[in-house]
Protein backbone atom coordinates (compact mmCIF):
# COMPACT_ATOMS: atom_id res chain seq x y z
CA UNK A 1 0.00 0.00 0.00
CA UNK A 2 1.14 3.75 -0.81
CA UNK A 3 0.61 6.08 2.23
CA UNK A 4 -0.74 9.16 2.24
CA UNK A 5 -0.17 11.86 4.52
CA UNK A 6 -2.05 15.26 5.58
CA UNK A 7 -2.40 16.69 8.72
CA UNK A 8 -2.82 20.45 10.65
CA UNK A 9 -0.50 23.34 9.42
CA UNK A 10 3.04 23.05 11.25
CA UNK A 11 2.58 19.30 11.87
CA UNK A 12 5.67 18.22 10.67
CA UNK A 13 4.77 16.44 7.41
CA UNK A 14 7.95 17.76 5.42
CA UNK A 15 10.03 15.96 7.98
CA UNK A 16 8.09 12.87 8.08
CA UNK A 17 8.59 12.54 4.48
CA UNK A 18 12.33 13.16 4.45
CA UNK A 19 12.40 10.63 7.27
CA UNK A 20 9.99 8.21 5.04
CA UNK A 21 12.46 8.74 2.40
CA UNK A 22 15.72 8.14 3.65
CA UNK A 23 15.73 5.55 5.89
CA UNK A 24 12.32 3.75 4.76
CA UNK A 25 12.79 4.06 1.26
CA UNK A 26 9.85 5.69 0.09
CA UNK A 27 9.38 7.81 -2.96
CA UNK A 28 7.61 11.00 -1.55
CA UNK A 29 5.20 13.45 -3.53
CA UNK A 30 4.96 16.59 -1.76
CA UNK A 31 1.94 19.00 -3.06
CA UNK A 32 3.27 21.61 -0.07
CA UNK A 33 6.57 22.39 -2.15
CA UNK A 34 4.26 22.57 -5.47
CA UNK A 35 1.97 25.31 -3.91
CA UNK A 36 5.45 27.04 -2.27
CA UNK A 37 6.49 27.68 -5.51
CA UNK A 38 3.50 28.47 -7.13
CA UNK A 39 3.25 31.58 -4.93
CA UNK A 40 7.07 32.47 -5.10
CA UNK A 41 6.46 32.33 -9.04
CA UNK A 42 3.79 34.86 -8.54
CA UNK A 43 5.08 37.00 -6.36
CA UNK A 44 2.59 35.82 -3.50
CA UNK A 45 2.45 35.17 0.00
CA UNK A 46 1.16 31.12 1.47
CA UNK A 47 -1.87 32.95 2.15
CA UNK A 48 -2.61 34.34 -1.02
CA UNK A 49 -1.81 32.08 -3.02
CA UNK A 50 -4.57 29.71 -1.12
CA UNK A 51 -7.33 32.42 -1.95
CA UNK A 52 -5.92 32.16 -5.70
CA UNK A 53 -6.60 28.57 -5.65
CA UNK A 54 -10.26 29.00 -3.91
CA UNK A 55 -11.23 31.01 -7.31
CA UNK A 56 -8.78 29.11 -9.77
CA UNK A 57 -9.63 25.49 -9.22
CA UNK A 58 -6.96 24.47 -11.73
CA UNK A 59 -4.13 24.11 -9.57
CA UNK A 60 -6.05 21.78 -7.36
CA UNK A 61 -7.06 19.77 -10.69
CA UNK A 62 -2.52 19.49 -12.39
CA UNK A 63 -2.08 18.42 -8.44
CA UNK A 64 -5.12 15.85 -8.10
CA UNK A 65 -4.45 14.30 -11.44
CA UNK A 66 -1.01 13.96 -10.97
CA UNK A 67 -1.69 12.00 -7.50
CA UNK A 68 -4.70 9.86 -8.96
CA UNK A 69 -2.42 8.60 -11.90
CA UNK A 70 0.92 8.36 -9.66
CA UNK A 71 -1.14 5.85 -7.35
CA UNK A 72 -2.48 3.26 -10.25
CA UNK A 73 0.97 3.47 -12.60
CA UNK A 74 4.01 3.59 -9.81
CA UNK A 75 5.65 0.52 -8.66
CA UNK A 76 7.67 2.03 -6.01
CA UNK A 77 6.77 2.88 -2.42
CA UNK A 78 4.30 6.13 -3.03
CA UNK A 79 4.77 8.50 -0.12
CA UNK A 80 2.22 11.45 -0.80
CA UNK A 81 2.15 14.41 1.69
CA UNK A 82 -0.37 16.27 0.16
CA UNK A 83 -3.74 17.75 1.41
CA UNK A 84 -6.43 15.83 -0.32
CA UNK A 85 -4.31 12.17 -1.76
CA UNK A 86 -6.30 10.29 0.75
CA UNK A 87 -9.46 11.10 -1.33
CA UNK A 88 -7.41 10.80 -4.66
CA UNK A 89 -4.79 8.14 -4.17
CA UNK A 90 -5.89 4.27 -4.82
CA UNK A 91 -4.82 1.73 -2.40
CA UNK A 92 -3.29 3.86 0.18
CA UNK A 93 -3.17 3.84 4.28
CA UNK A 94 -4.36 7.24 5.39
CA UNK A 95 -2.53 9.19 7.92
CA UNK A 96 -3.23 12.60 9.41
CA UNK A 97 -0.45 14.23 11.52
CA UNK A 98 -2.09 16.40 14.15
CA UNK A 99 -0.39 19.39 16.05
CA UNK A 100 -1.77 21.77 18.54
CA UNK A 101 -2.43 25.31 17.16
CA UNK A 102 0.37 26.54 19.44
CA UNK A 103 3.70 24.28 18.81
CA UNK A 104 2.40 24.92 15.09
CA UNK A 105 3.14 28.34 15.26
CA UNK A 106 5.85 28.11 17.54
CA UNK A 107 7.54 25.72 14.34
CA UNK A 108 6.58 27.92 11.77
CA UNK A 109 7.37 31.18 13.56
CA UNK A 110 10.90 30.26 14.06
CA UNK A 111 11.39 27.96 10.73
CA UNK A 112 13.31 30.19 8.64
CA UNK A 113 13.56 27.80 5.46
CA UNK A 114 10.03 28.49 4.48
CA UNK A 115 11.48 31.61 2.41
CA UNK A 116 9.83 35.12 2.26
CA UNK A 117 6.47 33.80 1.43
CA UNK A 118 6.07 32.74 4.45
CA UNK A 119 7.65 34.87 7.64
CA UNK A 120 5.70 36.50 10.98
CA UNK A 121 6.83 39.10 12.97
CA UNK A 122 5.92 37.24 16.29
CA UNK A 123 4.73 33.86 17.23
CA UNK A 124 1.28 35.36 17.83
CA UNK A 125 0.89 36.64 13.82
CA UNK A 126 1.87 32.96 13.04
CA UNK A 127 -0.99 31.50 14.76
CA UNK A 128 -3.39 33.87 13.48
CA UNK A 129 -1.78 32.78 9.90
CA UNK A 130 -2.39 29.51 10.49
CA UNK A 131 -5.68 29.68 12.03
CA UNK A 132 -7.23 32.12 8.83
CA UNK A 133 -5.49 29.09 6.51
CA UNK A 134 -6.76 26.20 8.17
CA UNK A 135 -9.90 28.04 7.55
CA UNK A 136 -9.55 29.01 3.99
CA UNK A 137 -8.46 25.25 2.82
CA UNK A 138 -11.49 23.81 4.64
CA UNK A 139 -13.31 26.25 2.92
CA UNK A 140 -11.68 25.21 -0.43
CA UNK A 141 -11.89 21.89 0.06
CA UNK A 142 -15.97 21.81 0.74
CA UNK A 143 -16.86 23.89 -2.13
CA UNK A 144 -14.76 22.51 -4.99
CA UNK A 145 -15.20 18.35 -3.70
CA UNK A 146 -17.37 18.35 -0.94
CA UNK A 147 -14.83 17.56 1.34
CA UNK A 148 -14.20 17.57 5.29
CA UNK A 149 -10.32 16.94 5.29
CA UNK A 150 -10.43 17.70 9.30
CA UNK A 151 -12.86 15.26 9.64
CA UNK A 152 -10.44 12.21 11.36
CA UNK A 153 -13.30 9.26 10.46
CA UNK A 154 -11.51 10.04 6.97
CA UNK A 155 -7.79 8.66 7.77
CA UNK A 156 -7.09 5.40 9.14
CA UNK A 157 -4.39 6.82 11.50
CA UNK A 158 -3.99 9.95 12.89
CA UNK A 159 -0.78 11.12 15.03
CA UNK A 160 0.01 13.43 17.15
CA UNK A 161 3.65 15.49 16.76
CA UNK A 162 3.04 17.82 19.24
CA UNK A 163 5.81 16.35 21.38
CA UNK A 164 7.22 13.56 19.90
CA UNK A 165 10.28 13.03 17.83
CA UNK A 166 9.67 13.01 13.80
CA UNK A 167 11.98 9.58 13.82
CA UNK A 168 9.65 8.10 16.63
CA UNK A 169 6.41 9.02 14.45
CA UNK A 170 8.03 7.69 11.05
CA UNK A 171 8.59 4.56 13.21
CA UNK A 172 5.20 4.19 14.63
CA UNK A 173 3.73 5.09 11.14
CA UNK A 174 5.38 2.05 9.54
CA UNK A 175 4.26 -0.21 12.36
CA UNK A 176 1.05 0.99 12.24
CA UNK A 177 0.68 0.57 8.21
CA UNK A 178 1.88 -2.94 9.59
CA UNK A 179 -0.93 -3.46 11.48
CA UNK A 180 -3.37 -2.19 9.72
CA UNK A 181 -2.57 -4.61 6.75
CA UNK A 182 -2.46 -7.51 8.87
CA UNK A 183 -5.92 -6.62 10.77
CA UNK A 184 -8.40 -5.79 7.71
CA UNK A 185 -11.41 -5.97 9.73
CA UNK A 186 -10.47 -3.18 11.96
CA UNK A 187 -10.23 -1.16 8.54
CA UNK A 188 -13.45 1.66 8.58
CA UNK A 189 -12.82 3.14 12.26
CA UNK A 190 -9.50 5.34 12.74
CA UNK A 191 -6.84 4.84 15.59
CA UNK A 192 -6.14 7.85 17.13
CA UNK A 193 -2.72 8.19 18.79
CA UNK A 194 -2.83 11.50 20.63
CA UNK A 195 -0.47 12.80 23.09
CA UNK A 196 -1.68 12.80 26.85
CA UNK A 197 -0.14 16.17 28.10
CA UNK A 198 -1.60 18.30 25.13
CA UNK A 199 -5.06 17.03 25.84
CA UNK A 200 -4.71 18.09 29.12
CA UNK A 201 -3.02 21.97 28.12
CA UNK A 202 0.13 21.07 29.06
CA UNK A 203 3.28 23.07 27.70
CA UNK A 204 5.26 20.05 27.42
CA UNK A 205 4.73 16.21 27.63
CA UNK A 206 6.50 13.97 30.61
CA UNK A 207 6.83 10.87 27.84
CA UNK A 208 8.99 7.92 28.06
CA UNK A 209 10.00 8.57 24.48
CA UNK A 210 9.22 5.07 23.27
CA UNK A 211 5.63 3.88 21.28
CA UNK A 212 4.28 2.56 24.37
CA UNK A 213 0.45 3.75 23.96
CA UNK A 214 -2.02 3.73 26.67
CA UNK A 215 -5.37 2.38 25.57
CA UNK A 216 -8.56 4.39 26.39
CA UNK A 217 -12.17 5.09 26.13
CA UNK A 218 -11.41 8.62 25.98
CA UNK A 219 -13.49 10.27 23.37
CA UNK A 220 -12.03 13.79 21.43
CA UNK A 221 -14.40 16.36 19.38
CA UNK A 222 -12.86 19.00 17.06
CA UNK A 223 -12.71 22.26 18.00
CA UNK A 224 -12.75 25.87 16.60
CA UNK A 225 -8.96 25.91 16.44
CA UNK A 226 -7.79 23.06 18.16
CA UNK A 227 -8.79 19.40 19.77
CA UNK A 228 -11.21 19.61 22.38
CA UNK A 229 -11.71 16.23 25.25
CA UNK A 230 -15.20 15.27 25.22
CA UNK A 231 -15.04 12.76 27.78
CA UNK A 232 -12.46 10.42 29.84
CA UNK A 233 -10.00 13.18 31.27
CA UNK A 234 -9.64 10.82 34.47
CA UNK A 235 -7.85 8.12 31.71
CA UNK A 236 -6.17 11.08 30.34
CA UNK A 237 -4.62 12.11 33.50
CA UNK A 238 -3.71 8.88 34.08
CA UNK A 239 -1.86 8.45 31.21
CA UNK A 240 0.43 11.33 31.18
CA UNK A 241 0.56 11.27 35.63
CA UNK A 242 2.45 7.44 33.92
CA UNK A 243 4.33 9.12 31.33
CA UNK A 244 2.71 7.44 28.43
CA UNK A 245 4.13 8.79 24.79
CA UNK A 246 0.10 8.40 23.40
CA UNK A 247 -2.97 7.40 24.15
CA UNK A 248 -5.98 5.64 22.18
CA UNK A 249 -9.10 7.88 21.76
CA UNK A 250 -12.46 7.88 19.99
CA UNK A 251 -13.51 10.79 17.73
CA UNK A 252 -16.77 12.05 17.91
CA UNK A 253 -17.16 13.67 14.72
Amino acid sequence: MHITLTGNLGSGKSTIAKIMAEKYGYTIYSTGKIQRELAEERGLTVLEMNKLMQQDHSFDNIIDEKVTQLSKESDKDLFFDSRLAWHFAENAFKVFLTVSIDEAARRVFNDDKRGDVETYDSQEEAKVNLIERAHTEDVRYKEIYGLDYFNLNNYDLVLDSTFTKPELLAEMLVSEKRRFEENPAGKGTPRILLAPARLLGASSGNTRDNDEIFDSTAVIRRGADDIEVVSGFDQIEKAAREGYEFISVKYEG
